[in-house]
């Protein structure tokens, strides 16, 4: 009999919904968890830093991480994981590029805790700011880790073995990366792995209703336009970023009628997803006039960095807070 495969799971900055998406996974196929031995999976267990810290180095097979770096405790407990694990893969948008989350850092860390503890409108008591250290009524001493001035994709802080996409990752991804990664037959290093080597478009039932060359004169936002379900979205001025997006996801959005937003990512060619998507928009924008595509623009795509860089701005190559210019 084979030994089993030692996992640990963990996560940092992120919703959960990743670790639906590996329950939900797992709950498909129930006879896969024979082979899995977890060893560290504090979301769902009662395991401690300390549990880690006993284990020998690289005596963990795999380390799954979602989430993106936030805090100086998410830095140490990577590390650590990084240094007791054989694999560490990137689960998820979060760990991959930053995620969502990763917006924030369009902000300075004081306007993000502002904003948070201040200025949000259900707030019972606002102005109440985190201290690094407090004293319960019961006299405990409780200290509260550092929040780092950006968002950091886990690539930034240690090695990363592999990728797995998705914002979270479909339970059939998930799947497809453990088989893959308990076949033994595994691909190079860095490689994305459970998801397609193709833009989306290429599993999209849309597809076949898209011309070869896609010309809008206007830029429609969904909440306001009567979607055809049976007619590729970018015909109907929809900016769905399926041209620009890894494959994987069996095109689970525009089979809705709903435009895909680039949770799987960038392809493997692409060198930066928002410099991409920037650039496909900007070619099927039919318009010459300067004032009429400003206009198209302004009502079409009122938050371009969240259209854009929704999942990928801590990873791309801007490195910048672009509300002040300043270089991180």
């Amino acid at each position: 009999m084979s030994p089993k495969v030692r996992v640990a799971l963990y996560w940092l900055a992120s919703c959960g919904g990743c670790e639906e998406s590996q329950v939900d996974a797992i709950s498909d196929k129930i006879d896969i968890i024979s082979n899995l031995e977890i060893v560290f999976w504090p979301v769902a267990m009662d395991f401690k830093k300390e549990d880690v810290e006993k284990l020998p180095d690289e005596s963990i097979d795999v380390a799954v991480i979602n989430g993106g770096v936030r805090l100086k405790e998410h830095v140490e407990m990577v590390k650590l994981l990084r240094r007791k694990s054989k694999i560490v893969i990137a689960y998820g948008s979060c760990a991959s590029w930053g995620g969502i989350p990763g917006l924030a850092n369009l902000y300075d860390i004081n306007e993000v805790l502002s904003r948070v503890y201040s200025e949000v409108p259900t707030l019972q008591e606002k102005g109440v700011m985190p201290r690094p250290k407090s004293v319960t009524n019961e006299g405990m001493e409780i200290e509260l880790t550092e929040v780092l001035p950006m968002l950091l994709p886990l690539d930034a802080v240690i090695d990363v073995d592999y990728y797995i996409p998705g914002c979270p990752p479909t339970p059939e991804t998930f799947l497809k990366a453990l088989e893959t990664l308990l076949s033994g037959n595994l691909p190079p290093r860095k490689s994305v792995i459970g998801a397609s080597t193709r833009a989306l478009c290429e599993e999209c039932p849309l597809n076949k209703t898209k011309p070869d060359k896609v010309l809008i004169k206007e830029i429609r936002r969904i909440y306001n336009t009567k979607i055809d379900p049976s007619k590729c979205l970018l015909v109907q001025g929809i900016p769905c970023l399926g041209p620009v997006t890894r494959g994987g996801c069996n095109a689970k959005c525009p089979r809705v009628g709903s435009p895909c937003i680039g949770c799987y990512g960038p392809l493997d060619k692409h060198i930066d997803y928002g410099a991409k998507a920037i650039s496909f928009i900007a070619s099927i924008l039919d318009l010459n006039d300067e004032n009429e595509i400003k206009k198209a623009l302004d009502n079409g795509i009122p938050d371009p960095a969240g259209l854009v860089h929704k999942f990928t701005l801590p990873a791309s190559r801007l490195k910048v807070n672009l509300k002040r210019g300043e270089h991180k």
